[in-house]
Formats: structure tokens, C-alpha cells, sequence
């Protein structure tokens, strides 16, 4: 990684409107998502057919129109800070919903919804960092181009685990610091993860140990400072006991017809 704290505001100008779109969206939407919740205000959900439509479809255009933009017509100022802001805003956008794409539920409001500011922190640092100069991919290392892909490659599938794993701090740092990818890829998956979830199978002794090692209702002092940003979680569902009451139905009797079923 390459740093000059010497600021060349010209040079940078495009990775400070990205890195200021981002921040000012994202810190828009999680104040509107919280007005929904509460049900302040004139915002509501948005649905198509019958669908809730989230966030992040919107995030992903915004890049995706950003990307193409930039690519195709590779535009001097001003558009070019213009299609770096719609890049940060879309950005924004697809993070705050990270958690959804991590585990494919919708889990914004759980416990588990936590990892997309996570997942906002460190990406809002990494561009940061490109605003006064760092670059963690510096491809003018004497090792060469290839030497910089394989690593690029090798530490992303090692962050990737790491995410998979439950461990998106160590993850998403990692991906400016290898070696912190590695511990959370090496060590024990959460209980509630991706990973636990298709390598752990159920009364394993990975998953008990997995369940000891990280309570369900473990409370970590970064959890308050998630909670200031995006509110707190769903509280769990109570499980209710069945009755043990119930004189069980004859062996001849016909089946009951499920309620709502025509």
C-alpha cells in the first residue's frame, strides 16, 4: 500500500464526491428505513406486484449506469464527479442491504441485519483512504502484475470465507490487511452463519462448540454502536411450548382442513 498525505484536491476530487455520495445516502436511507419502521413521516415500503422492491436493486443500477458511463465515455469533469457521486450512492444503496446478499433472507431488521453497517464502515474507510492517497492495490510494486493479481485473487477468497464465516469485520478489513482475513477464516464459524449453517450439521461437535463459543444473545460493545446508526434488532421470537393437552385425533379420523384453505 502506497500513502501520500500530501493532498492533490484536483487529482482526488472524483474519490472525495464518491466517498461524500456515499456517506450522505447512506446516512439518508438509514433514517428514512427507521421513519418506515416507525411509522413517521410520509415514506413508506416500496412494492411492485405485490413484491417489496429493496434498496439495493436501486444501488445496483445507480452502478452499474456509473460503471458503463465511466467506461464508455470517460468524461472530464464535471460529469466525471457526477458518475463518481452516482457510484457512491449506489454503492450506499447495495450495502445497506449487505446482509441480504450474505444470506439471502431478508434479515435488515435481525440481529444478523447488523453486518451491512459493518459491511458500510469499512468500505466508507477503504474509500477514505483513497481520498488522501492510499492505495491498497498499488500496482507499481517490482513484483509485477501478476504477483499483485494472485494476491489480490487469494486474499479475496480468504476474505470471502471470512464472511461466510460470520466474521465480516475481519472480512472487510481484510481486504486492506491480509492477515487479518486469515484469523477470521482459520477460526470458528458463528453459529448463525452461512458457513455453520452448510458445514456444521445439527448436534455436531463443531456446532455446539459454535453455539458455547458465541451465545445467541451475546451482547459485544460494537453492538452499541451499530445500534446508533441503524437502530435496534427484531427481538428474538419467543418459542411457545406445545400443549401437551390435546387428546391426540383416532387413528380413522379424517383429516382437518387447514385454516384459510379453499
Amino acid at each position: 500500500m502506497t500513502l501520500n498525505l500530501s493532498l492533490d484536491i484536483e487529482a482526488r476530487a472524483a474519490a472525495a464526491w464518491m466517498l461524500g455520495s456515499f456517506v450522505v445516502v447512506f446516512l439518508g436511507t438509514r433514517v428514512i428505513v427507521r421513519l418506515i419502521r416507525a411509522g413517521k413521516g410520509p415514506f413508506r415500503n416500496q412494492a411492485i406486484g405485490g413484491v417489496h422492491l429493496h434498496h439495493l436493486v436501486w444501488g445496483i443500477f445507480l452502478m452499474l449506469l456509473a460503471g458503463v458511463g465511466e467506461f464508455t465515455y470517460q468524461p472530464d469533469p464535471p460529469w466525471l464527479y457526477v458518475l463518481a457521486a452516482a457510484f457512491g450512492a449506489g454503492a450506499a444503496l447495495t450495502l445497506d442491504e449487505f446482509a441480504l446478499w450474505l444470506h439471502l433472507s431478508d434479515v435488515y431488521w435481525e440481529r444478523e441485519g447488523r453486518v451491512s453497517v459493518d459491511a458500510v464502515l469499512i468500505v466508507g474507510a477503504l474509500m477514505a483512504l483513497l481520498v488522501v492517497g492510499a492505495n491498497p492495490f498499488d500496482g507499481t510494486t517490482n513484483d509485477g502484475v501478476v504477483a499483485l493479481v494472485v494476491t489480490i485473487v487469494v486474499n479475496g477468497l480468504i476474505s470471502v470465507i471470512a464472511l461466510f464465516k460470520g466474521r465480516p469485520l475481519l472480512g472487510l478489513l481484510g481486504l486492506l490487511v491480509p492477515v487479518v482475513a486469515l484469523v477470521g477464516a482459520v477460526r470458528l464459524a458463528r453459529p448463525t452463519s452461512p458457513w455453520a449453517r452448510w458445514r456444521y450439521p445439527e448436534g455436531s461437535k463443531k456446532a455446539l462448540r459454535s453455539r458455547r463459543r458465541f451465545p445467541e444473545r451475546e451482547r459485544r460493545r460494537w453492538d452499541a454502536v451499530v445500534e446508533a446508526i441503524a437502530g435496534r434488532p427484531n427481538a428474538p421470537a419467543a418459542v411457545e411450548p406445545a400443549p401437551t393437552d390435546v387428546p391426540a385425533a383416532p387413528a380413522d379420523a379424517p383429516p382437518r382442513e387447514q385454516e384459510g384453505a379453499r
